[in-house]
């Protein structure tokens, strides 16, 4: 025993040795003590031999490797046998059955000298512990592997939401949660959260909403999980959740319809930034006087199917694929938009760069992106056929858009900024047409690159609007600028 000198070293009862390897044993099915490795472990070091556990094709599972005849495992892992001794010259060894949920192992034990009545009983108990052990391990490994499968099904409704195709994402989703997305519009929320404690979030969502919503892992974002529903009570739970965790925000959009989702998201991740500074950690998407609102919607339509005429003669899903890449494209990076999507970065790209050819336009221009930007939002109320007389050279053109209330709502909102005596309407207006290149920006104003982010910056709260991240409030302010005529129209080859 620890701590006595080996020669006074006391004899335990036979009665007491048993208690203690056997309670021992008992220990490795506590929850946090499950492993067969560390049993194999322990159970060579109880009968002072070595000991391998591996399965009927020879392969090991656990201990070091013992040199054992194929013939006798066969016959042990087929059944025909349940236990087999061998002895030989300093070497004695019992192999034992072991049964597993999908194949038998073999527990196999060496020693240099004969079994004794306590070293057999060890052996013999030990087997049935790593059974359980291994059928644990199977279960936890298949509820795992389930667990896995379904929430890779959850982001693929998702991502074909984001691509607007509703009705697949309908199909795949009945199969598992059947009326799910049986409801025209949803909501999207982010549930924003440290990411080493994601997972742990995601499960308490998907406990409070139940099958009443889509809830994704974030596949861009570590800290973010998304919840699509068409429930009203989900928002309440959510809330409730964030309520109960510290360092935990939630952002949601307005309702949306389902075709929708990409710009829904838009929103909710917008409105997670306020959250932020709200005491409850909340906020919903303030819903707000949009330009394209206060545009002829005839006149925007039409002029809306021209600018798009050009991808009109793809295949109706390679027009999809383009036009919803690219609203994601220009609403994230495209890093971001890539992982949305479940495609590679340089897929991203290469559609974008597909769309700018057709287009014939260059989305490096802060002013094309936001104009294009407009085109695809309206286009998602578009019927899939545009009608001939919008596409014609007599069309309507940006010009005729910017206009009449349009222009009034500009030059308040840009208005906004005339109080600043730094003059940031000036450094924005130089920002925007660089590209959203401090430095460039910097070199036409003549000054450091870290005054125009901070006047860009500053002009975040008076606007009320993000403007270093590329997204709707970018668009939006860009559009203004187009309205009032302290930037270029871009030129489009279609629109004019």
């Amino acid at each position: 025993m620890a701590g006595r000198e080996g020669g006074n070293r006391q004899q335990e009862a036979p009665g007491e040795a048993g208690a203690a390897w056997a309670e021992e044993l008992l220990e490795h099915l506590r929850p946090a003590a499950r492993d067969v490795r560390r049993v194999v472990s322990w159970l060579s070091g109880a009968v002072r031999g070595s000991v391998a556990l591996q399965d009927a094709a020879g392969n090991l599972v656990a201990g070091t490797r013992i040199p054992l005849d194929e013939g006798l495992v066969t016959d042990i892992t087929s059944g025909r046998i349940a236990s087999a001794a061998w002895e030989g010259h300093e070497r004695h060894l019992r192999l034992v059955r072991v049964e597993h949920p999908s194949h038998a192992c073999v527990l196999a034990v060496s020693r240099r000298v004969p079994f004794d009545r306590r070293a057999s009983d060890i052996v013999t108990q030990t087997a049935p512990v790593i059974e359980l052990l291994l059928t644990a391990r199977e279960s936890t490994a298949a509820g795992l592997r389930l667990q896995r499968a379904t929430s890779d099904l959850r982001l693929a409704i998702l991502q074909l939401l984001m691509v607007e195709d509703t009705v697949a994402a309908r199909r795949v989703a009945a199969g598992l949660w059947p009326g799910l997305l049986d409801a025209d519009t949803a909501c999207v929320y982010v549930v924003e959260s440290d990411s080493a404690v994601r997972d742990r979030i995601a499960e308490e969502c998907l406990d409070s909403i139940r099958e009443d919503a889509l809830v994704v892992r974030c596949p861009a974002m570590d800290g973010h999980v998304i919840v699509v529903s068409p429930r009203d009570t989900t928002g309440d739970a959510l809330r409730s959740l964030v309520g109960r965790h510290t360092d935990t925000f939630l952002g949601g959009s307005v309702r949306q319809s389902l075709a929708r989702t990409a710009t829904a998201y838009g929103q909710a991740v917008s409105a997670l930034a306020v959250a932020h500074f709200r005491p409850d950690k909340t906020a919903v998407y303030a819903e707000r006087t949009h330009p394209e609102r206060l545009m002829d919607p005839e006149t925007l339509r039409a002029w809306t199917a021209r600018v798009l005429h050009p991808l009109d003669a793809l295949p109706h899903h390679t027009r999809a694929e383009l036009l919803a890449t690219t609203r994601l494209g220009l609403e994230f990076t495209a890093v971001n938009a890539a992982k949305v999507l479940g495609v590679s970065r340089n897929t991203v790209r290469a559609r974008m760069e597909r769309v700018e050819a057709l287009l014939g336009t260059d989305f490096a221009d802060l002013t094309v992106r936001a104009v294009v930007h407009l085109a695809l939002n309206t286009q998602i109320g578009l019927p899939d056929t545009p009608c001939a007389r919008t596409t014609g050279p007599r069309g309507p053109r940006l010009s005729d858009l910017l206009s009449g209330p349009a222009r009034t709502w500009a030059q308040n909102l840009l208005g906004r900024l005339d109080a600043d005596a730094r003059n940031p309407r000036r450094t924005l207006r130089t920002w925007i047409a660089a590209g959203g290149n401090a430095e460039r920006a910097a070199q036409a104003l003549g000054v450091h690159a870290q005054t125009v982010r901070e006047h860009v910056r500053s002009a975040e709260p008076v606007l009320e609007r993000q403007l270093l991240a590329a997204g709707t409030d970018l668009y939006e302010v860009v559009l203004a600028h187009l309205l009032v005529g302290d930037l270029d129209l871009p030129v489009l080859q279609r629109s004019g």
